[in-house]
């Protein structure tokens, strides 16, 4: 028995998946079903049930999963530890973003930081939330840092700050600058929006469904990938949408968009802090704690 054994088995057991967990640890499926065959031979039991069509647990691989989570646990506490030796702090951490955070206020932050720690290095990457929330818990990530709390995930959240959603239009649109207005009023009117799993379209939906709308009534014309073209699009004509208010703010200022103050908006979101449940290198604490102290 490894630790890459146990590692393996728990993300199997995470997800119930063998690609999908060879997906997030970076190895083959081959080399996964190796991992896990080679994990129950040394144990002499089965551990996981393979059905045709989803994966279970032997009545000894839930014995084993609360031991197993607690050594690699252990593991990251005695890592820790050994990191707090050193009076320098060192090291590389990875910080997974959606759109708004990673594009917009993280970069400045990032570079605060570094000035206050040069000996750590950053890799930041954005992805939508579900996938930042993803990568955070399969530690391909040290931190995340998301617009949305993504209901079910095996992480901690913190709230760090707010971001505002501003409801935009084209500049002629009919509604634009309309303060007396209901969302009702609202929906019917063509709209583009983010892809699933976006913070933004989480959060979009639940203000949508809090007006009274089902978002599946929403007349959505297209979903895109980025705040940014959606900015775009607007831009076009094509219909309203729901973004950031620092995404908007260019458009705005030159007047190629609209803003709707009306129907709700605008609106307070949370930003979170996305911690993993393992113990975090002293980098990523060190970053952990600027996060909280700048945002």
């Amino acid at each position: 028995m490894n630790v890459s054994q146990l590692k393996t088995f728990i993300a199997v057991v995470d997800h119930r998946s063998f690609s999908e967990a060879a997906r997030l640890l970076g190895i083959s499926q081959p080399a996964v079903t190796m991992q896990i065959q080679a994990l129950e031979s040394d144990i002499g039991a089965m551990l996981l049930d393979r059905g045709y069509r989803k994966i279970d647990l032997t009545e000894a691989g839930a014995a084993l999963v609360p031991y197993a989570r607690r050594i690699l646990d252990q593991i990251d506490d005695a890592r820790h530890a050994i990191d707090m030796l050193s009076d320098t702090v060192t090291g590389r951490v990875t910080v997974a973003a959606s759109t708004t955070p990673g594009q917009y206020l993280l970069p400045r932050v990032l570079g605060a930081f570094l000035k206050l720690y040069p000996e750590v290095g950053v890799t930041l990457r954005v992805y939508d939330s579900a996938d930042v929330v993803e990568r955070v818990e399969a530690e391909e990530a040290d931190l995340g840092m998301t617009g949305a709390e993504v209901p079910g995930a095996r992480v901690h959240y913190e709230q760090l700050g707010v971001d505002e959603l501003l409801l935009i239009c084209p500049p002629e649109h009919p509604l634009a600058d309309r303060e007396t207005l209901k969302f009702s009023e609202v929906a019917a009117q063509p709209f583009i929006v983010r892809e699933a799993g976006s913070g933004t379209r989480m959060v979009s939906e639940d203000l949508v469904r809090r007006a009274g709308v089902d978002p599946g009534d929403l007349n959505v014309v297209m979903e895109l990938g980025t705040n940014e073209a959606i900015v775009s699009a607007v831009e076009g004509g094509m219909g309203m949408g729901i973004v950031s208010r620092q995404v908007a703010a260019k458009a705005l200022e030159l007047g190629t968009v609209a803003r709707v103050p009306g129907a709700g908006f605008p609106v307070e979101r949370p930003l979170f802090l996305v911690l993993p449940r393992r113990s975090l290198t002293r980098a990523a604490d060190a970053l952990a704690d600027h996060l909280r102290a700048t945002m």
